[in-house]
């Protein structure tokens, strides 16, 4: 097997089958977060990231050209849920980067904790993404904001949150489901609405639909002016 470094930094992958296998070096190695497999090539551990558990990866597979998120970057993820796609971004941002996790569902945010005991780069905060005041105190300015909730409101969620904590020049990642925003309206509708919203105060550098991995989701690569 032959395992080589994305373009993107801290992504690697490998061919298996037909297909492209996406890799993260596991920051925890030994332990797995879903049922990812581990692989082991000269001493080191990597975690198989699969696009059809991570919109991320999805997205990556799909071919975008940056993510923002690298090593030593510090990242605030909004809608973390059980920690699948946040373990993989701990991964990548490494033991000098940061991953401020953040949910509101009790739930998940018990499995997360159990996460964050074996990976020291990542806190998790149970939380309301719309509601900063209750958890601005917690969090630094940061490199990278991820967000993937399934609210109507979650394009203005996503902005408020951008200009509250990116840096300039920052990074910023929405995953949008369609049918959360509006079940009446063609998925390609509600996406170009709010294309139009994150237009007005970010520059999006990328933008990739998710399918077949996701049905009526996409994820849009903006970047803090």
């Amino acid at each position: 097997m032959m395992i080589k470094q994305t373009k993107l930094q801290g992504v690697y992958e490998t061919i298996k089958g037909k297909g492209k296998v996406l890799l993260t070096i596991n920051l925890s190695p030994g332990k797995k977060v879903y049922d990812e497999s581990l692989i082991k090539d000269k001493g080191v551990e990597y975690r198989d990231w699969n696009p059809r558990k991570s919109k991320l990866a999805a997205a990556i597979i799909k071919g975008a050209s940056q993510i923002g998120i690298k090593p030593n970057s510090i990242v605030l993820y909004l809608g973390c849920a059980s920690g699948t796609t946040a373990s993989h971004v701990s991964d990548i941002v490494n033991k000098k980067g940061f991953v401020f996790a953040l949910d509101f569902a009790p739930r998940v945010m018990r499995e997360m904790v159990f996460v964050c005991e074996t990976r020291q780069n990542i806190m998790p905060i149970m939380a309301d993404a719309n509601n900063i005041e209750s958890f601005e105190k917690q969090i630094t300015m940061v490199d990278a904001i991820f967000q993937d909730i399934a609210q109507k409101s979650q394009a203005e969620i996503f902005l408020k949150n951008c200009r509250k904590f990116l840096k300039p020049g920052g990074f910023a990642l929405l995953s949008v489901k369609a049918r959360s925003v509006d079940v009446t309206k063609k998925p390609k509708t509600v996406f170009q609405e709010i294309r139009k919203k994150l237009e007005k105060e970010l520059t999006i550098v990328d933008y990739r639909t998710l399918e077949p991995f996701e049905l009526d989701h996409c994820i849009f690569i903006c970047k803090k002016k």
